[in-house]
């Protein structure tokens, strides 16, 4: 089977189910960024994780995958089946355990400190983006009830896994200050 099928030359893509529809879609954005968001999960394990943090991101793109294949499908169901119940309850667990690593926050910080824990940053930041797309979906087409909260909960999941990652590594977050200027006051 060849990879390229020239079917989207005209600017549109199939749905599971055959229907087609245009390639900026808003159902096409949204399981796109998830896609985007299991790249950038790809590469913080790629850099380098403890096992038990990159055994939570492949399932956690493995979750990806089944939400990802819903939205693809108009159709009740889909074809991956259907996200665990228990899906943000376990990254609800994990940032627990996490948090009891870690000092309290007392402001904000800047996403970096080592490779793994700045592409954790740049996954939660693309997870907050796709979950905004699957809100404007859900607006326009119901999704799966677990859906949103289980991206909301990663967007938190993927911070404090960011956060301790660097805490392992005894990298230290660094801490956000404001700008440091003219006075501007009239």
């Amino acid at each position: 089977m060849k990879i390229y099928t020239k079917q989207g030359d005209a600017g549109e893509t199939g749905l599971y189910g055959g229907s087609r529809v245009a390639k900026d879609d808003i159902r096409i954005e949204a399981y796109g960024t998830l896609d985007e968001l299991s790249a950038c999960l790809g590469q913080a394990r790629a850099a380098g994780l403890d096992a038990e943090l990159d055994e939570l991101l492949q399932t956690v793109q493995c979750h990806l995958f089944v939400i990802g294949a819903q939205l693809a499908s108009p159709l009740a169901g889909g074809p991956a089946g259907n996200l665990p119940d228990s899906a943000a309850h376990e990254l609800e667990a994990a940032i627990d355990r996490w948090e009891n690593e870690l000092s309290p926050l007392k402001n904000f910080i800047l996403p970096g400190g080592t490779t793994a824990a700045a592409a954790l940053h740049l996954a939660r930041v693309v997870c907050r983006r796709a979950e905004r797309r699957v809100v404007t979906l859900d607006r326009r087409d119901a999704v799966a009830p677990a859906t949103i909260p289980y991206l909301n909960r990663l967007g938190d999941a993927l911070f404090v896994a960011a956060r301790v990652v660097n805490s392992r590594a005894q990298v230290a977050d660094v801490p956000w200050q404001p700008p440091q200027g003219p006075d501007l006051s009239l």
